[in-house]
C-alpha cells in the first residue's frame, strides 16, 4: 500500500534513531535534567535567536495543547480558536476537560481574521453581562492550519496586535511546525517568537518518534510549569527521549531540511494530482493536500492508496487528504502516478 493517510504514521528519521540508538547504553539524569535535554534547549533558543527562551518537551500534542492553555489560564478563563482549531474538533474535550470554554469563531480557510477577533472582543468588553460569560484569556491558532493554509506574517501581525490590545495571550500550535516553516515565503522561527507568547515545535510529525517542543517567548513561562507538566500527565521520567531526539533534529538544519522535502513532495504530489484532472477543496502550500473525489473512485484508489477521508463534499464527491511528511520517497509518487 502506498501511504499518505498521515505525516505521523512512520518511526523516526535516521539521524534521530541513530543519536537514540548511539546515546542508548549511556546513563543520564531524568526527567528532562540530562546533558542531551540541555544541548536541545539550547540549540533551539538558538534558533528563535534568543538565548533565553524558555523551553519544555512534552510528549504529544493533545498534552502540550492541554497542558499549556491549563498552566497559562485561570480556572474561569476561556481560549478563542476557530470552528475547525484543532482543540475545538480534534481532541476529545481535553481543553473543556481542565474547566476551559472553548470559543470558536468563523474560520476563513482554516484560518482566524483579525477583524472577527477585534470585533468579538468589542462586543465582550461592552456587554452588560461581561461578568456571567466565560472571560477570555487566550487566542489559539495553527500554524499550519488544519485545512494546510498558511497565515501571511502581516496576518499573525494583526492577531497578536489585537491580543495586545485585550489583554489575550497568543499560543500557535506547531504540532506541523516545519511544513509550516519550509512552506512560508515570509515567517522563520525567530520572527514567529517575536509575535506570540507561547507556541510548540512539533515533533512528532516532522521526523521525532513522539515529543513536542513547547516555547515560551520573554520568560513568560507560567510559574511551576514543570510541575504543570507532571500534573497534566505529560512528563517523561525519562525525559532523554525527547531531548535526543531534539538534539538530532536541531543539529545541522536537519529540522527545517527534512521539513522542506515533505513540502516539495507535497508540490509534486499537487502538480500530479492536477495532471490527472483532479480538483483541490482548498489551495494548500503544505503537506496536506485535500482533494474531491468522485465516491466510486475513492472506493478504487483506496485498494492501493492510504488517505484520509475527510468528508463529504457533496452527494456524489468525497474531499480526500493526501499528506506527504519527511519520509515521503520518488517510489512513493512513482507508485500513485501508475495507480492513477
Amino acid at each position: 500500500m502506498i501511504s499518505l493517510e498521515s505525516d505521523y504514521n512512520n518511526g523516526a528519521h535516521p539521524m534521530v534513531m541513530e543519536h537514540l540508538v548511539r546515546t542508548n547504553d549511556e546513563h543520564t539524569l531524568t526527567y528532562g535534567f540530562d546533558k542531551y535535554t540541555e544541548e536541545a534547549k539550547q540549540k533551539i533558543a538558538k534558533a528563535c535567536d534568543d538565548p533565553d527562551a524558555q523551553v519544555f518537551f512534552l510528549t504529544g500534542g493533545t498534552q502540550a495543547n492541554a497542558t499549556v492553555i491549563d498552566g497559562v489560564l485561570h480556572s474561569y478563563e476561556a481560549v478563542i480558536t476557530v470552528e475547525t482549531g484543532h482543540i475545538n474538533i480534534h481532541e476529545a474535550g481535553a481543553i473543556e476537560a481542565n474547566g476551559h470554554k472553548v470559543i470558536a469563531l468563523k474560520e476563513h480557510e482554516g484560518k482566524l481574521c483579525s477583524g472577527d477577533l477585534r470585533s468579538y472582543m468589542e462586543w465582550f468588553v461592552n456587554d452588560e453581562s461581561t461578568e456571567h460569560l466565560a472571560q477570555p484569556g487566550m487566542v489559539y491558532i495553527s500554524f499550519p492550519t488544519e485545512l494546510g493554509t498558511l497565515y501571511s506574517a502581516q496576518e499573525i501581525a494583526d492577531i497578536h496586535q489585537v491580543c495586545q490590545d485585550f489583554g489575550l495571550n497568543l499560543f500557535i500550535d506547531g504540532a506541523r511546525m516545519g511544513y509550516g516553516l519550509a512552506a512560508s515565503t515570509d515567517i522563520t522561527l525567530p520572527w514567529l517568537y517575536q509575535h506570540c507568547d507561547v507556541f510548540y515545535i512539533g515533533g512528532t510529525k516532522v521526523g521525532a518518534l513522539c515529543g513536542e517542543a513547547v516555547v515560551f517567548t520573554h520568560q513568560n513561562a507560567p510559574k511551576h510549569f514543570f510541575s504543570i507538566i507532571k500534573r497534566h500527565g505529560a512528563l517523561l521520567a525519562k525525559g532523554r527521549l525527547t531531548g535526543v531526539q531534539f538534539d538530532a533534529l536541531f543539529s545541522d538544519n536537519l529540522y527545517l531540511r527534512i521539513s522542506r522535502h515533505a513540502i516539495d513532495m507535497a508540490m509534486r504530489l499537487k502538480k500530479l494530482l492536477e495532471s490527472k484532472g483532479y480538483q483541490f477543496y482548498i489551495d494548500s502550500p503544505t503537506n496536506q493536500q485535500f482533494v474531491i473525489i468522485p465516491n466510486k473512485r475513492v472506493k478504487t484508489l483506496e485498494k492501493h492508496v492510504n488517505f484520509t477521508h475527510w468528508g463529504p463534499y457533496d452527494a456524489e464527491n468525497m474531499i480526500c487528504r493526501f499528506v506527504t511528511s519527511w519520509a515521503t520517497t520518488d517510489a512513493d509518487l512513482e507508485a500513485l502516478k501508475k495507480v492513477l
